[in-house]
């Protein structure tokens, strides 16, 4: 078995073609979409493309509170957060056999992988989607994470940056970021497995995404999805930091 693992797209379609291109040419036999693949400009689109490729799909904490938005029929313009009002936004943009895909997340996906074996996806730990692992985390807070995880392999996103790690008899590989990284690169970053793992990175015309998702209309897409991670990328170590202390 040969795994793609795309994390974190939210709502970037351009450059979720542009990494599916890339994965077509790797040859995979198994798409994992590790979360928060929706939250963002082009949230229906996003979800039409996964439908139509199959692939198991693991819950993110952006893709859940889609769901509960969709579900209280939220109003984008009842708050003065900017992150609130652009989710709110996102989910009012699904029908309901979009929203119920969503729902249908796993909160975790186990898959047996050719030369690494029994490997976990989560969006942000094995025990929680909002818990985040960085390039940086200790074995002191790592240890209770994973308790009772058998799988030798982990596999996270949810902190948009690539890592691949040895720690504590496991090897924990973040997938990075389609849509929106904090890797200091205007690109799309995921993670090709087996028999080895291999941290990947796809060029797109990013000026040109951006113009395309700015057109959806989304409210304050420049601050919310492109200004720190593809128009102006923040520094990647000052991200590690803020999400290992945050």
């Amino acid at each position: 078995m040969r795994v793609a693992a795309l994390y974190d797209i939210h709502g970037n379609v351009p450059a979720l073609d542009a990494v599916l291109a890339d994965v077509e040419t790797a040859g995979v036999d198994l798409i994992v979409f590790g979360g928060d693949v929706a939250a963002g400009p082009m949230p229906a689109e996003t979800i039409e493309r996964m439908r139509a490729l199959g692939g198991r799909c693991v819950m993110g904490n952006a893709d859940r509170m889609m769901v509960e938005d969709f579900d209280a029929a939220s109003d984008p313009a009842d708050t003065d957060n900017v992150m609130l009002r652009a989710m709110r936004w996102a989910a009012a943009r699904l029908d309901r056999p979009q929203r119920d895909y969503l729902a249908g997340f796993e909160p975790t996906v186990t898959v047996e992988i050719d030369g690494l074996g029994p490997t976990l996806f989560c969006h942000g730990s094995p025990r929680s989607d909002t818990e985040k692992l960085t390039r940086i985390t200790g074995e002191d807070r790592l240890e209770p994470i994973l308790e009772g995880v058998t799988e030798p392999v982990v596999v996270c996103g949810h902190t948009h940056q690539q890592f691949d790690r040895a720690v504590l008899g496991r090897r924990i590989l973040n997938a990075g970021s389609v849509g929106m990284p904090y890797e200091g690169d205007a690109a799309a970053f995921w993670l090709l497995l087996g028999p080895d793992a291999e941290l990947r990175r796809t060029t797109y015309d990013v000026p040109a995404a951006a113009e395309v998702m700015r057109a959806t209309g989304m409210p304050d897409v420049d601050e919310v999805i492109l200004r720190e991670s593809l128009l102006e990328p923040a520094d990647p170590d000052w991200v590690t930091n803020f999400f290992e202390t945050g």
